[in-house]
């Protein structure tokens, strides 16, 4: 038996680095020609020309002639997508590529190629359709049943040589998948990426990008969908409990609509998985956990627990001082709010005294409540 495959030409992606298609050693389909056969012996003497133009339509005829054999076809197609795509005709190279998968559906070779013109040809929308069927096959390998006769050990050596052969293309798949919801301009276009993306890669390294695309899309000035955002967060925790990004999103829809327990159940988990007091903590964890417990400090002010509310304050301030201007300054007007529901006035004044001097939305609601502070501090007087 003869394994065909094809060559596959470099990409540079629209993100902040350059990748090249691998060329794939294993994948659920596998294109196989019989040796000796009337094919086998059509493609040898496709390969002896050397003129492109003959090459090519050697090509349909062998298409046609063996239009019964899928395996044939396919092949066929596929090198007749690619030789479209060298002679820069890529709308022809997506037909016949098309075509080849019609007849090899699940073969990570041929969708890799085709990822690969669609992000030539800037089609976002093939691009990610090939990127999901990539990442379903992906996601397929090892979960056949095992065959007949095969001993456990040799199935799952088996299972391991293919999943790492396959890894390559299943990563470059994914980043393909990445790039279209990058590139992509339309926000219901994208946001419809975005949703086959993550069926397609429930547990992707690149989940955090795509959740924050989705809650951009999701969010005022785009569609400005907050049930279907908040549907989709909830997809993500279902697929991955400790998403920081789906938790702080849940932690602040339900602080905004007043859903106060929610609110404290989503932040208080976001905390745990933060671990800002971890010694190998960075910017991002703390400011998770900071903006986490500002969102506890908030709800706890609503329902009048203002002592509880003073202790998230801080705790956030704590670990917003110097990461977040904007968000330290949140943190210290809902303190000196705090402060002064207390009237604890000489500790109120102390810490809008500091927040007012931070440029930003909080200033002139700062400087107004240390004005009323001022005021209730001179009459106590």
């Amino acid at each position: 038996m003869r394994r065909c495959s094809g060559s596959v030409l470099l990409v540079v992606f629209f993100l902040s680095f350059v990748v090249s298609a691998p060329r794939a050693n294993a994948q659920v389909d596998h294109i196989t020609i019989a040796a000796g056969t009337d094919e086998d012996h059509a493609l040898q003497t496709i390969t002896s020309e050397q003129d492109p133009q003959k090459k090519v339509a050697m090509y349909e005829e062998f298409v046609q002639k063996f239009s019964a054999n899928p395996a044939a076809a396919a092949y066929g197609n596929w090198q007749l997508a690619q030789a479209y795509q060298a002679t820069g005709d890529l709308q022809k190279s997506l037909d016949y590529g098309d075509k080849a998968l019609a007849g090899s559906p699940r073969n990570l070779d041929i969708l890799v190629s085709q990822a690969g013109v669609a992000l030539q040809a800037k089609n976002n929308a093939k691009l990610m359709d090939y990127a999901a069927k990539g990442g379903e096959v992906c996601l397929s390998i090892g979960k056949q049943p095992k065959p007949d006769g095969m001993s456990d050990d040799d199935f799952a050596s088996k299972v391991k040589e293919e999943k790492e052969s396959a890894q390559s293309i299943c990563d470059y798949l994914e980043t393909s998948g990445l790039n279209a919801i990058s590139s992509e301009t339309d926000p219901k276009s994208r946001m419809s990426e975005i949703e086959k993306f993550t069926a397609a890669y429930p547990v992707s390294k690149y989940q955090d990008q795509v959740s924050n695309y989705a809650m951009y899309t999701l969010g005022p000035g785009q569609l400005n969908d907050q049930a279907r955002l908040v549907s989709f967060a909830e997809k993500i925790l279902a697929a991955n409990p400790n998403s920081m990004t789906a938790l702080l999103l849940l932690a602040n829809h339900y602080a905004e609509i007043n859903s106060s327990a929610k609110a404290i159940t989503y932040a208080q988990k976001a905390i745990e998985v933060a671990k800002a007091d971890a010694p190998d903590a960075d910017k991002s964890r703390k400011l998770s956990a900071g903006a986490s417990h500002n969102i506890i400090g908030w709800a706890y002010f609503k329902q009048d627990k203002t002592a509880s509310a003073i202790s998230e304050f801080k705790s956030a301030s704590g670990l917003l001082k110097g990461q977040d201007d904007q968000q330290y300054a949140g943190a210290l007007y809902g303190l000196g709010s705090a402060y002064a529901k207390l009237n604890k006035l000489t500790e109120a004044r102390e810490v809008l005294t500091e927040v007012v001097k931070i440029p930003g939305p909080v200033q002139t609601m700062s400087q107004d409540l240390l004005t009323k502070v001022n005021a209730a501090r001179a009459k106590g007087k």
